[in-house]
């Protein structure tokens, strides 16, 4: 088989620099002239990996989407979860937020954009949501789009496009995306590495990768903004715009030449990972969370920690996680899901577990059998139920504790959605910052069952080995 992994340095070295500073201040200028509240649709709860001081809404209500529209910040968040979604429900979704951002934009008097946060690796329901938010918008307003920008870089995650190939970084090895474990997703599986191929590939040949818009890496690095723009300006019927990226000054420089291409009158929907939304939401940098700015000092209670991710990845973070003495570890035997009372009793004995740990002062971490459940082929829908159910168990445990734990890690995506918004019941949060690259804190709302604490949302695909242990330890310390 044939190897198409390039060397990180390799490819760095080859690459030309540019003046950051000048493109910051660039970027800058044009953001200020950008009038457009920006509205982040995030199929999971990590694609807030990036930024901090902008909201979070997890219901699509009109009150919310509204709510969203009068803050002062140019960006919020809508926390869809709809990686754990069928498609029909995703459909049902997105047509329903998209009717009530239009809704919301004609109250407020003001544009929008619409950025659907997908995963890195490029799974998720594509090009369905975008496919139903741009009909449902176009039915519902005066808003026609030319195209879709699809940006799935992610520098914190080790994710880069180069040549049109996303590549994801393993070690000092750059592994084209269709070769790793993601691309063999059973619900959201690909096979192609180049974007454009993969574009055509989950349009089903709609959409012809020959006859998309490519933005390179040499008219980025040249600084070439006005053939940018020109080839923003040349999309038509919703065609694909791919955009290489392998640092934030990609991104930026990218941003300047489309925003002068939507003052000229064009519209763009956007599949991208959470790169993008921090350059066109203008994030500062800041530096990681500390423990004195995520923990309360009056709080004696352990932390909890819920790993429900199965990515290679989560697995070995938990393996190295369990050489920690500061953890008690209980794992929770999910595959008792196809028998209901054998079930019901371990979740039982999970939940009484877990509370007893946790107000004797003990860190616990709660994770689920490390098997997947494997039903076949031909019962992916049926895998997929199962999982919402699984995922339901686990969410249940935090719904149903008693005390508050000192802080709460989530590892996984759909695990931590479920867990922020129906464990916690979490109407809005904040998003607080990083306490690792990639990986977010929430500050939970009033209305939540623990108000003001600190929630991790651990992507399963997102860390070194050691991160989780580290990330358990440095909250453990007293």
């Amino acid at each position: 088989m044939q190897n198409n992994n390039r060397s990180v340095e390799e490819v760095f070295n080859n690459i030309p620099s540019v003046d950051t500073s000048l493109v910051q201040q660039m970027l800058e200028k044009e953001l200020n002239g950008l009038d457009h509240k920006i509205i982040v649709l995030d199929d999971d709860p990590t694609g807030v990996q990036t930024v901090h001081g902008v909201s979070v809404y997890t219901d699509w209500s009109l009150e919310s989407i509204d709510r969203g529209f009068k803050e002062e910040h140019s960006m919020f968040f809508i926390l869809t979860n709809s990686r754990g979604f069928t498609a029909a429900e995703t459909s049902k979704a997105h047509e329903e937020i998209a009717a009530n951002i239009v809704e919301a934009a004609k109250k407020n008097n003001r544009k929008f954009t619409i950025i659907s946060r997908g995963d890195s690796t490029l799974r998720g329901h594509y090009p369905l949501e975008t496919e139903v938010l741009k009909d449902t918008i176009e039915e519902k307003s005066d808003n026609q789009f030319d195209g879709e920008i699809i940006l799935p870089f992610f520098k914190e995650g080790g994710r880069f496009t180069i040549d049109n190939v996303h590549y994801v970084q393993y070690d000092t090895e750059l592994v084209p995306a269709g070769e790793t474990e993601f691309a063999k997703d059973r619900t959201f599986g690909y096979t192609r590495s180049h974007l454009g191929e993969w574009a055509e590939e989950k349009s089903n040949g709609q959409y012809q990768a020959e006859h998309m818009t490519y933005i390179s890496l040499e008219s980025l690095r040249s600084m070439n903004i006005d053939l940018i723009e020109q080839q923003l300006l040349n999309v038509e019927n919703f065609n694909k715009v791919i955009v290489n990226a392998v640092d934030y000054t990609d991104v930026q420089l990218f941003t300047i030449a489309l925003i002068r291409a939507i003052h000229k009158g064009k519209h763009f929907m956007f599949r991208s990972a959470a790169a993008l939304t921090k350059v066109m939401g203008g994030i500062s940098d800041r530096s990681l969370l500390t423990r004195a700015e995520m923990m309360s000092g009056d709080n004696n209670h352990g932390g909890l920690v819920i790993i429900g991710s199965h990515v290679k990845k989560t697995t070995e973070q938990l393996e190295e996680l369990k050489k920690s003495s500061a953890v008690e570890f209980v794992e929770f035997n999910v595959h008792l899901v196809l028998e209901p009372d054998q079930f019901e009793r371990e979740l039982n004995r999970v939940v009484e577990t877990t509370n007893k740990l946790i107000l004797e002062g003990k860190n616990v971490a709660v994770y689920t059998k490390r098997e997947r459940l494997d039903l076949g082929e031909d019962r992916k829908e049926d895998e997929l139920k199962l999982s919402v159910q699984i995922s339901d168990a686990v969410t249940s445990i935090v719904k149903r504790l008693k005390v508050q734990p000192a802080y709460i890690i989530a590892k996984g995506g759909i695990t931590s959605s479920d867990i922020g918004t129906n464990g916690l019941e979490v109407k809005r949060a904040t998003v607080a910052g990083q306490i690792r690259p990639g990986i977010p804190v929430w500050t939970t709302g009033n209305e939540s069952k623990f108000p003001g604490i600190s929630y991790v949302i651990f992507p399963g695909n997102v860390g070194t080995k050691t991160d989780l242990r580290e990330v358990v330890e440095m909250l453990s310390t007293k």
